[in-house]
């Protein structure tokens, strides 16, 4: 399922990319998800294998109103090809090339306590400036980290956090 997401996600892109409708196309697969995993009966419908596809493509033309051509051209795609419950995992890896198509790079930044607004965006710049990535930041109080932060860039981790090194000490100490 993973490498079929992947290849419709690839598809879409580049579709999107060639037409500038990278923004649109993915706000818009954005929605699409979100409607089909808020709507129980809208999902079962499109997912079901007892309705026909000319039914689902008739269903889906009456629920989905003023989308891009391209998009209903790939959802009706999906609907033939019996894709249609990749869509979620479709929708990640398309965000993911979105992402790296706009440099963006995911920073979470974990404290004890909520951290000045400044520092937040002094660590984003510093991150920005050492990545040359555009950094998109959140901040996150967890107070069980006893003191420092944890740092999340993409899919590496920098924990400098008491907790942390408490652990660490804690295992020299079982070694010795």
């Amino acid at each position: 399922m993973e490498e079929i997401a992947q290849v419709y996600a690839r598809s879409l892109f580049q579709v999107a990319k060639e037409h500038d409708k990278l923004d649109q196309l993915r706000e818009e697969l954005g929605q699409f998800a979100d409607a089909l995993d808020q709507s129980h009966e809208l999902s079962v419908f499109l997912f079901s294998p007892y309705f026909s596809t000319e039914e689902k493509k008739d269903g889906l033309h009456k629920a989905v109103e003023g989308a891009e051509p391209i998009f209903m051209n790939f959802l009706e795609l999906l609907l033939e090809k019996h894709r249609m419950p990749a869509i979620y995992r479709i929708r990640r890896e398309y965000d993911g090339l979105w992402r790296e198509e706009h440099k963006l790079l995911s920073v979470q930044v974990t404290s004890a306590v909520a951290l000045d607004e400044e520092v937040v965006k002094s660590l984003g710049d510093r991150i920005s400036q050492q990545t040359g990535r555009h950094v998109d930041l959140t901040a996150k109080v967890e107070p069980d980290i006893l003191g420092g932060i944890v740092l999340r860039v993409g899919n590496s981790i920098l924990d400098a956090s008491i907790r942390n090194r408490l652990e660490q000490l804690r295992r020299q100490v079982a070694r010795g």
